[in-house]
């Protein structure tokens, strides 16, 4: 969950870190019975609502408008922030980013910190970077809490333990919370967790929060959870650090109106989250008395200046495209090398990183769609995939297998332009298969590129007859008929 501060020029690429996931037979199975049941929660909440189309459209009415009136919206947050008693930060990448963090932390002579959920801070590192200070980090979130004790990554954006069983769960509690009889039942695992955070909740002096939205017209910052610890954290401590992307902005109040629907049944399945925090700046005497709140921009600047890439920024974080994608629901989300996998993660970390760093994550798609259609703000994702994989082709950085693939698309194309050349082509390969297909009526191996598709599935054997040949057969015993 901490340790070193990465560099993403050493991941995987996404068909060699897929493997071990795919032949994790458990793993596969948590996750599938996750989604499974998150997707029937959606669905007959969606199905509850007769105008759900004409919130989408509102929602991403007002994220277009938003982006393309970014600067003018974030300089009225900061204004109306500041006048609150909130003190702004400007970061332009992920380091400035935490180097502010860190000298706070130092003025608020703070040797630890509670977190509440936030893939902002995951994706600048912030972790590491505080244990590196020797500064105790505590995430408050149960399935962050959950990753965090067991030493692993997070798999889901709003379910991070997506992959962890509850026999898994108290084998890290019994383990780190020094409780040997624990049950797995759900109630007791959530209050061994109560127990062992309420004490961080009490003596942490400082806390560190991400936002789900930003208000412009009174600079106040809202963020929705499950749980009540996000609360917590956001009244206790007397120092408050929010760590926030530039484009989390919204105009107006009521605009929350339209994503509170949207946010909830399309993340968790629930008509409205548990609890919905706001607050603007400083109350004396309640709550934090040090507000700080971090703009990061870190490449979504550059994200904004891209006509059809621009749209990646209107994401709410809510998930719903990973619970509905083929390619998800096989790999889970560590496959991806990045804090933000599936769908939007294969968009959003390329560009975040550089192409150079994350090729390999714009082909990680069917470019089936079904991400388009249950997105609550309207992401094109399929379109924004093809924009990518062209500027991966077109800088070059495409991999062996990409070059082969290229070559064997026009060698296909060459030999079906030409029936001689395909029928040659067709004898050629029934015949390779017939050496490769086993008793059983199945190939289990292929040589050369072909072995990345065996290496997870069996192909099935040719049949005996080829259409052709059929055909070719049927036609010459079909009676001629009279003029």
């Amino acid at each position: 969950m901490s340790g070193p501060i990465l560099d993403p020029r050493y991941a995987l690429p996404f068909a060699e870190a897929a493997l071990p996931v795919l032949r994790n037979a458990q793993l596969r199975k948590n996750v599938a019975h996750a989604i499974d049941t998150i997707q029937a929660k959606r669905a007959r909440l969606v199905a509850e609502k007769a105008d759900w189309q004409a919130l989408r459209d509102a929602a991403s009415a007002i994220r277009s408008h938003v982006l393309e009136h970014l600067p003018g919206y974030l300089e009225e947050f900061e204004t109306r922030c500041t006048a609150q008693g909130g003190i702004v930060h400007w970061a332009a990448d992920a380091a400035e980013a935490r180097d502010i963090a860190l000298k706070i932390l130092a003025e608020a002579k703070a040797d630890s910190v509670v977190k509440v959920k936030s893939m902002t801070t995951a994706e600048i590192q912030l972790n590491a970077a505080l244990e590196q200070r020797s500064i105790a980090v505590f995430e408050t979130d149960l399935a962050e809490i959950i990753l965090q004790l067991g030493d692993e990554e997070p798999s889901h954006i709003v379910v991070p333990a997506l992959h962890v069983n509850r026999a898994q769960i108290r084998e890290i509690f019994a383990r780190e919370m020094n409780l040997p009889n624990l049950s797995d039942e759900p109630q007791a695992l959530a209050e061994a967790a109560r127990v062992f955070l309420r004490r961080k909740f009490l003596t942490s002096p400082a806390a560190i929060s991400g936002a789900n939205f930003l208000i412009a017209e009174s600079g106040a910052v809202a963020v929705v959870e499950s749980e009540g610890n996000g609360r917590m954290c956001l009244t206790l401590p007397q120092t408050l650090i929010t760590i926030a992307g530039i484009e989390k902005v919204l105009p107006r109040f009521r605009d929350l109106e339209v994503f509170l629907q949207l946010l909830a049944r399309s993340a968790t399945g629930e008509r409205m989250n548990p609890y919905t925090s706001l607050w603007t700046g400083v109350t004396p005497g309640d709550g934090p008395q040090n507000f700080h709140i971090i703009l990061l921009d870190n490449r979504r600047s550059s994200i904004l200046a891209r006509p059809v890439e621009r749209q990646t920024l209107k994401c709410i974080r809510c998930a719903a495209c990973m619970n509905t994608c083929p390619v998800y629901r096989q790999t889970g989300g560590h496959a991806y090398g990045s804090v933000y996998p599936g769908p939007i993660g294969a968009i959003l970390t390329p560009q975040l990183m550089g192409m150079q760093h994350a090729q390999s994550l714009p082909f990680a798609s069917t470019l089936c769609g079904a991400c388009y259609e249950v997105c609550p703000v309207k992401i094109n994702i399929p379109e924004v995939l093809v924009e990518l994989r062209a500027e991966v082709v077109a800088q070059g950085h495409q991999s062996i297998g990409g070059l082969f693939e290229r070559l064997a698309m026009q060698v296909t194309s060459f030999v079906f332009r030409d029936e001689r050349r395909f029928q040659v082509a067709q004898t050629f390969l029934r015949f390779l298969a017939r050496l490769l297909t086993r008793k059983d009526g199945w190939i289990h191996a292929l040589p050369a590129m072909g072995g990345k598709w065996t290496q997870t599935r069996d192909l099935p054997g040719l049949p005996p007859q080829s259409f052709r040949m059929w055909w070719r057969d049927n036609e010459a015993r079909e009676p001629a008929k009279d003029a």
